[in-house]
């Protein structure tokens, strides 16, 4: 099955931003489009703001003057839902209700031909629910592009109970060629990018409501530790607090209340009180005109050590040791079987966060995994009341003396980067071997979706196989509420290829 031929008219139904991102996807590409509206006069603003948007190309020089004007001619705004009989493929961009959206689709079954692709582009409903009010629900399927649709390169192709393999095909070939790269997946709560990524804001989230750390000094280490785009406040003030949380409670919901998709409460409390970010003006921060942004908490100079000793190689955090070099500290090495940790002069230790505490042992300094260490330009570290000043101090002046600034934030277990990626790695196992998707398709709709440095197996492969298990394996053992727990997906990864617990009982 190959895409629809250009000739083919494609209809979008539903002319909100989203709508009319995608008609102007499929009219650039080459199709006559069709836009409806059950709203009077909607359909044809629509038409004009896209015919806006083309001029506004041209001037920037991305689409030609001809091609503008052959794109505006094939450009029809449609005054009843009959006009769109001969359409090859109508898409879906109305409501988010299931009953707005089930009536849209029996309406156009009893107008288009039978061989015309129906397909929703809805971000939270099921679409086997969508379809199955159809007498054909196996020419249905989902289509979900990302916001803006013409500049977001990802659509996630999503199959129903009852989609065709054909179907299915038919609009994967489609957006691929419109310029968009598909990616194929099972109809599953959040599809993949909404379901892989409630990660990324829930654990922020948490070690917020644990006061370990502020939004900003969260924020500052996601990105300049993590190598995350946006931090994960700043991101939810951009999408709107209220559709952050809404998308969350709707997988949350849909996978009956599994604790790992559990809503925040810290953010229902920012939505009731009206602060949706920056559409109302403030969210977690303050968007007024003139407002001061708040910056993180920056550890104050201090001394490096004369050395460290290192046991064991520091496992993903092994590009430390060369820094440390570089910086003129001396590195003693000394073999340690299951060594990740550096000695410092007084004593303490300086582990990376693999899920415990520092309360739990005698004088130990936490730091956080780090997307590259070497162009990190902050790192974060954790200490208990029981930390030795001396101890946190040596910590601290380390990092500086490798360039970084250093945020020292409460002690709690997988501090924020390893955390937010172990759980986002088992999220990404756990759809693999439910079916959801393949682990390319995945990496691919993570990055490019919602910009993450890097896919969730590209993680797993730098880390190492264990890493992500052991995070979040010790975590549930501090937090057996069965929100850390690992998958039996990401069990299985951890132990399938290891000569050290091969044969073991």
């Amino acid at each position: 099955m190959t895409a629809l031929d250009l000739s083919s008219p494609v209809a979008v139904v539903g002319t909100g931003t989203m709508g009319q991102g995608i008609a102007q996807v499929a009219l650039v590409a080459g199709h006559p489009v069709r836009l409806y509206d059950a709203v009077a006069g909607r359909a044809r603003d629509a038409a004009a703001a896209i015919a806006a948007r083309l001029d506004r190309l041209v001037d920037k020089g991305r689409l030609g003057a001809a091609d503008r004007d052959a794109a505006r001619a094939r450009l029809t705004p449609a005054e009843n839902l009959a006009e769109l009989a001969d359409c090859a493929l109508v898409v879906e961009a109305v409501l988010e209700r299931l009953d707005v959206k089930q009536q849209l689709f029996g309406e156009l079954e009893d107008i288009v031909a039978e061989d015309c692709l129906l397909a929703t582009n809805t971000s939270s409903l099921s679409v086997t629910a969508i379809g199955g009010a159809l007498r054909r629900p196996g020419r249905f399927v989902g289509l979900h592009f990302f916001n803006p649709a013409p500049l977001m390169p990802l659509v996630e192709v999503v199959s129903g109970f009852a989609t065709d393999v054909t179907s299915a095909t038919h609009a994967y070939e489609t957006a691929r060629a419109w310029g968009k790269t598909p990616v194929a997946c099972a109809d599953t709560p959040g599809f993949i990018v909404n379901r892989i990524a409630r990660p990324y804001y829930a654990e922020a989230f948490a070690v917020y409501e644990a006061q370990a750390a502020d939004p900003a000094t969260i924020d500052a280490i996601l990105r300049e530790s993590g190598g995350f785009r946006m931090g994960a406040f700043e991101l939810t003030d951009l999408i709107g607090q209220d559709v952050n949380e809404s998308v969350t409670h709707s997988v949350w919901q849909s996978f009956f209340q599994d604790v790992r998709f559990t809503p925040s409460l810290a953010q229902r409390r920012l939505v009731e009180s009206g602060r949706l970010g920056r559409k109302t003006g403030h969210g977690w921060y303050d968007h007024a005109e003139g407002a001061e942004r708040p910056e993180p908490h920056t550890a104050d100079k201090e001394q490096p050590p004369a050395y460290v000793v290192a046991e064991g190689g520091l496992g993903p955090a092994a590009e430390l040791l060369t820094l440390i070099r570089e910086a003129g500290i001396q590195v003693r090495e000394e073999a340690e079987d299951n060594g990740t940790r550096l000695v410092l002069p007084g004593g303490g230790q300086l582990v990376l966060a693999d899920g415990q505490t520092s309360v739990e042992f005698r004088d130990v300094v936490y730091f956080d995994l780090a997307l590259d260490y070497r162009t990190a330009t902050r790192v974060a570290l954790s200490a208990s009341q029981d930390t030795s000043p001396r101890t946190l101090a040596e910590a601290v002046g380390l990092f500086q003396a490798l360039g970084k600034d250093v945020s020292v934030i409460g002690d709690v277990p997988g501090m924020i980067v390893a955390r937010t990626v172990a759980r986002i790695i088992d999220l990404a196992h756990d759809a693999v071997a439910k079916g959801v998707a393949t682990q390319e398709d995945i990496d691919t709709a993570m990055r490019l979706g919602v910009n993450y440095p890097l896919g969730p197996f590209e993680w797993d492969r730098r880390l190492g196989r264990e890493f992500a298990f052991d995070v979040l394996d010790e975590m549930h053992e501090r937090d057996p509420s069965g929100r850390y727990a690992p998958s039996l997906a990401l069990y299985r990864h951890a132990y399938a290829i290891d000569d050290k617990r091969e044969g073991t009982s």
